[in-house]
């Protein structure tokens, strides 16, 4: 009769210790990496706390070392999922606070169900890496391990909508040197780095060994100074005569759209937008947040009026809006857009964003799941645009547009960065108030200058509104949870484009899968053995 999971995963080390039974190890071992799980968000934003991830995924892979089956392999990996996803997650929670009285009893479901689902991820991953590993331990189960965690987290990146939240390349976020080597092989490729320097302290106390102490140092030694000797060359040189007023109104997700506030809201842009200049002379161009302005603009003369007011004498004012349209059915939809207005109350282009968010713009396959409300205000789902070119601005280089959700996903979820000058994204982070998910986002949206050698410049409704340069180092910001103007010149962009530009993840998806089958190919068959 085959053993099962747990009782397979513990058989060589129940041996050693007779006073621990298979069952009670396994327990044990599950229970571990739960916790370990759970423990290791604390090492992302904002606290980065390193020591966090380190202790989470050294653990992990001695879990799973003393793992005997795929099937035990797997749910290691689907229980530190779970840990990993409810606390690095929890803040999505206050989003469905908004809406209280109709949403709030889903907040915790939605929160359990959101992360079985992604630790689906995690727990492919280790079952991949022991099955790969076959009955070898050591260096070949440390190959295994770091590969098959980075093919999982891409593939997290990618799948259905894809969410690539809190990936491991995303600790270092607390320094501009290491993010830099994101500029050549991309977050994954920064991640795979990272979860093998996670595990090799861990493979050197398991193996006895000193050297891969001291390979781990050099690593990250060599990590840190590749990037500094990257930052250490002149950054471009800011555009001349562009001055950019970033107005972030801080405004309550619950007030954003109740009819009584609408009037307030717009005229407090406004206010905000006719601030004294504070460079020595007035902007040349406003940027507002995501669907800043609570009306339909493109049906709203007075409004545009209002807002062609303020707009700089021969610049510019690019704003978040709803527009509405058509589906590809012809449905009457709505689109979540940028849209850039003119001293004349004129809209001169358009970006519409191309990556929603599930549940949270629309609900996936709505046919079945008939009566589902998104959070979102209305109705009616939103429709995702088709057009990905960068967006024309009077006075700046065309832009790589990225609404909100759309900053998360390497190299960009919407816009292309092909004949773009600079990255413009706006948001509205006031669904996630002043929880760990508005610094998280954006860190994430930050990876998207490193990557592409293109300034950022990211306007919030409440936070963290920003401009970086090309190598993704912050000039200015507005913190969280703050009301104002930030006004700052546009740094230029690189003057050739970055290999990971070029190459996007073919490069690395080539290591991983030559990488994998090079494993696959010369795996000893049957389960893996003991110690």
């Amino acid at each position: 009769m085959k053993a099962g999971p747990l009782a397979a995963e513990a058989g060589t080390a129940s041996v050693g210790n007779p006073t621990l039974t298979p069952l009670r190890l396994g327990l044990q071992s599950n229970a571990a990496a739960l916790a370990l799980g759970a423990m290791t968000p604390l090492a992302f934003a904002p606290l980065y706390l390193l020591p966090a991830f380190l202790l989470g995924f050294g653990g992990l892979f001695l879990l799973l070392e003393r793992t005997r089956s795929v099937q035990g392999a797997f749910l290691l990996g689907w229980l530190f999922g779970i840990g990993n996803f409810i606390v690095g997650l929890g803040w999505i929670t206050e989003a469905f606070a908004v809406d209280a009285e109709t949403f709030g009893a889903l907040a915790v479901p939605a929160l359990v169900a959101l992360s079985a689902g992604l630790a689906s991820f995690p727990a492919l991953s280790l079952a991949a890496a022991r099955y790969v590993a076959g009955s070898g331990r050591g260096p070949r189960l440390l190959i295994a391990f770091t590969i098959c965690w980075a093919a999982g987290e891409w593939l997290r990146g990618t799948v259905l909508t894809g969410f690539p939240w809190n990936l491991a390349g995303h600790v270092w976020g607390f320094a501009d040197a290491p993010l830099q080597l994101a500029a050549f092989i991309g977050i994954h490729g920064l991640g795979l780095a990272t979860i093998l320097l996670a595990a090799l302290p861990a493979f050197a106390l398991s193996a006895r060994r000193v050297l891969p102490f001291g390979l781990a140092a050099c690593c990250v030694a060599l990590l840190w100074a590749g990037g500094a000797a990257r930052l250490a060359v002149p950054p471009p040189p800011e555009l001349p005569d562009v001055r950019l007023r970033l107005v972030q109104p801080d405004v309550a997700q619950s007030l954003k759209w109740a009819p009584s506030e609408r009037a307030r809201i717009l005229a407090d842009l406004l206010s905000l937008s006719r601030t004294p200049g504070a460079l020595g002379a007035e902007p040349t161009h406003l940027l507002w947040p995501e669907t800043a302005v609570p009306y339909l603009i493109a049906e709203e003369p007075a409004v545009r009026a209002a807002i062609a007011a303020v707009v700089p004498p021969r610049g510019a004012l690019v704003t978040g809006g709803v527009r509405r349209g058509l589906d590809v059915a012809g449905q009457p939809s709505m689109r979540n857009s940028v849209l850039v207005l003119d001293g004349t109350a004129r809209i001169l282009s358009a970006y519409d964003k191309m990556r929603l968010v599930p549940f949270g713009e629309y609900v996936p396959f709505r046919a079945w799941l008939p009566g589902v409300p998104k959070l979102t205000d209305g109705a009616v789902d939103f429709s995702p645009g088709t057009d990905p070119a960068p967006l024309p601005v009077p006075g700046l280089p065309a832009a790589m547009t990225l609404i909100c959700y759309e900053a998360i996903f390497p190299g960009g979820g919407g816009g292309t960065a092909r004949d773009a000058g600079w990255i413009l994204t706006l948001t509205n982070d006031a669904w996630f108030g002043r929880s760990w998910g508005p610094h998280q986002h954006a860190l994430a949206a930050r990876m998207r200058a490193v990557e592409l050698g293109l300034p950022m410049v990211r306007v919030a409704n409440g936070g963290v509104s920003f401009v970086t340069d090309a190598y993704g180092r912050v000039r200015q910001q507005l913190a969280l949870g703050t009301r104002g103007v930030l006004d700052v010149a546009l740094p230029g962009a690189l003057p050739s484009r970055t290999p990971y530009a070029s190459f996007g993840d073919w490069p690395l998806l080539a290591v991983l899968f030559t990488g994998l089958a090079g494993l696959a190919a010369t795996r000893r068959g049957g389960e893996p053995h003991g110690a």
